[in-house]
């Protein structure tokens, strides 16, 4: 199936895996763009060396193209720039939107960029500034979202700009995926649905959790780093909503502390993120400190398999996904059902049926009954 999307990326389906952060690595990006999808690396909780490393060993798994996602705002985001274009990689995609410096130093040097947007303003901008194409998120999707469905959101995106437009928050079937085409995307974007294949490298106790969750087991909380944040109740959520400020803060320093220690990302480098981080998305203090919270809690998840100490992020298809296909499996059922769905959409209608002759040993139908045994004499005065 041919796609703006796919003649832009080089990829044989329009099927997007969604940079995850501790999830996305190495064997899941190779095995998405093995199966034909756009496999993205998830960077952001990585040093440069590692992600360096990441992206030689998903080319040693892989003939095919991938990207990467790095945060816009991270203050050696043109460093990491660098990588990508030293290494080989074909897609950039950002989870904030980048500089017009920076999409134009990516491109000149062959990199196809890719921001992720969640409102209507924001792609306009990229777009303006040279992005190759969009992904744009609605309110289904996990993790950071926003208000706005993607029914909505995602037509007002496809009339705004005249660059491909990949969507995302609701995905997980080949209807879904026709649906988006539909709107006039170019492909979608899914997160959750690649999470839960075998390829995975999620501990199995955190994918059972999912399994196990139907569509009210997924809420939007802002108390883990107050930004609205889409992922499965738990008793944790629970305990966080609870927690004062005092106490919410002090949390939030031990997990930026730990943070450290286990990225190796230095403490200058947190500050100056920090601070970026402020501007862009106009946070107060607290809640920049808040944001020290998310690293950790889904690391405790989606690494160490603690679904009683970690945060699950989830868009809200969690709740009817019920298998761990491997990333070849889904990928092929999705196009199948795909085509399967397109060919039911434009099989032309049966014919009717012909009238048929009545029946000769049909009993005759009641002679009329006379007009003037069932209904009075018209009034003369009437009308």
């Amino acid at each position: 199936m041919e796609t703006a999307l796919t003649r832009l990326t080089g990829v044989r389906h329009p099927i997007v895996q969604a940079g995850m952060g501790w999830v996305a690595g190495p064997r899941l990006v190779s095995a998405a763009a093995n199966a034909g999808a756009l496999g993205v690396l998830a960077s952001a909780t990585m040093t440069p060396d590692r992600l360096r490393a990441a992206i030689r060993e998903v080319a040693a798994r892989t003939a095919a193209p991938f990207g990467v996602n790095l945060r816009a705002d991270a203050s050696d985001a043109v460093e990491r720039a660098e990588i990508l274009i030293e290494e080989g990689v074909r897609v950039a995609s950002f989870a904030l939107a980048p500089s017009a410096a920076l999409i134009g130093r990516l491109k000149e040097a062959g990199v196809v960029v890719v921001p992720s947007v969640g409102a209507r303003r924001h792609a306009e901008k990229v777009a303006a500034w040279g992005a190759d194409a969009v992904i744009v998120q609605g309110g289904e999707g996990g993790g950071h979202t926003g208000p706005v469905a993607t029914s909505v959101l995602l037509p007002q995106v496809v009339d705004a700009v005249r660059i491909p437009v990949v969507a995302a928050g609701g995905f997980f079937d080949g209807r879904g995926l026709v649906a988006a085409l539909a709107y006039g995307a170019a492909g979608v974007a899914m997160g959750t649905r690649f999470l839960l294949t075998s390829d995975s490298a999620v501990p199995e106790a955190v994918k059972a959790r999912y399994l196990a969750a139907t569509v009210h087991d997924v809420t939007v909380t802002t108390a883990v780093d107050g930004l609205p944040h889409r992922m499965l109740r738990s008793d944790l959520v629970a305990a966080l909503e609870r927690s004062g400020p005092a106490r919410s803060l002090l949390r939030a320093v031990r997990h930026a502390v730990a943070f450290r220690r286990v990225s190796g990302i230095g403490g200058m480098r947190l500050v100056r993120d920090g601070l970026a981080l402020k501007r862009a998305k106009e946070l107060t203090w607290s809640q920049v400190l808040l944001a020290a919270n998310t690293p950790m809690l889904l690391k405790s998840a989606m690494v160490d398999g603690r679904t009683d100490a970690g945060v699950m992020a989830a868009g809200q298809v969690a709740g009817v996904i019920t298998d761990l296909p491997s990333c070849a499996d889904l990928v092929a059922r999705v196009m199948a059902e795909a085509e399967a769905t397109l060919a039911a959409l434009t099989a032309p209608l049966p014919a009717p049926a012909p009238a048929s002759a009545p029946s000769p040993t049909s009993a005759p139908a009641p002679a009329p009954t006379p007009a003037s045994a069932s209904a009075p004499a018209p009034d003369p005065q009437a009308g």
